[in-house]
């Protein structure tokens, strides 16, 4: 009789694992096909794009649309500055919320913890990064008055004062890293920017690499921030030029497909290459 139940019990627990691995696998399909499609309509030449019922893998691989999709626009020159603008916010937002996590988790001082609510409160406000859509007309008016609109400055330096998220990412796993570790820092008699730099910085890395990727990401697939900000088309980004290819180019959907996916792989790529990194700097534990 038990061996009959244990067999019961392992044919329902293979049941259960068969079926979540369909729905994953279901689920995986469904947000991969964009993206299969894009490469696939890239890789067409233009009597095959045309045919319907569309076919699902090009019957003649057409390698020369990414080459004349890069020479369609400035690409090489949008790439630089979106490298640019990316690197920057990465540098901004590192510092800025590492410090700024750094005093509200391992630093007391009266009011600490109260301080934090607002900062809480404030992700809904700021939930768009870079730019936000409720405070854009105001940012946009005080740049203006600066002289700073159709620069870089005004989408950067908002990076190095913080961004809610981050900060709480950060702190909630500062708090994980044990007290002791800075106070027996403290009796050897090293400073606190000695203890943040040499002990709390090394043993943070994997959020904030979280944090790194995030802004990047966010700054690489900005679209807004640009439009606003940047009117000569020298620093246009790839992803406002893209935009302006795909205006000028309406019919030419390979050729858009194709400059889409070069814009795109730089996102896949990291993502592939520090998804460890996402998956540790994202464990929050406790956070006591």
């Amino acid at each position: 009789m038990d061996a009959a139940v244990q067999r019961n019990k392992a044919r329902t627990d293979l049941s259960r694992q068969l079926l979540a691995r369909l729905f994953l696998i279901a689920m995986s399909a469904f947000y991969i096909s964009p993206i299969y499609w894009m490469l696939v309509t890239a890789l067409k030449g233009n009597n095959e794009l045309a045919q319907f019922p569309p076919t699902l893998w090009p019957r003649e691989i057409v390698w020369q649309n990414f080459e004349q999709a890069v020479r369609s626009f400035p690409f090489l020159s949008y790439l630089q500055n979106s490298v640019f603008y990316a690197a920057l916010t990465v540098l901004g937002s590192v510092l800025s919320n590492f410090v700024i996590a750094y005093g509200f988790s391992r630093i007391k001082w009266p009011g600490r913890d109260l301080f934090f609510y607002p900062v809480i409160a404030s992700i809904f406000i700021f939930i768009h990064f870079p730019v936000n859509p409720i405070t854009m007309v105001p940012m946009f008016s005080f740049f203006t008055r600066l002289g700073l609109v159709n620069s870089y400055i005004p989408l950067i330096a908002p990076t190095f004062f913080g961004n809610p998220f981050f900060i709480f990412l950060l702190r909630q796993f500062m708090l994980q890293i044990p007290t002791e570790l800075s106070d027996a820092a403290r009796i050897d008699g090293a400073n606190e920017l000695q203890i943040m730099g040499r002990i709390i910085l090394p043993l943070t890395r994997p959020a904030l690499v979280v944090v790194a990727l995030l802004a990047g990401i966010s700054a690489w697939n900005d679209f807004l921030g640009p439009l606003i900000y940047l009117q000569n088309d020298k620093l246009y980004t790839l992803s406002l030029g893209l935009t302006f290819f795909k205006t000028a180019h309406k019919i030419e959907f390979n050729l858009l497909m194709a400059a889409s996916c070069l814009v795109v792989l730089p996102v896949i790529g990291l993502f592939l290459l520090f998804q460890r990194f996402l998956l540790e700097g994202i464990n929050l534990g406790d956070g006591r």
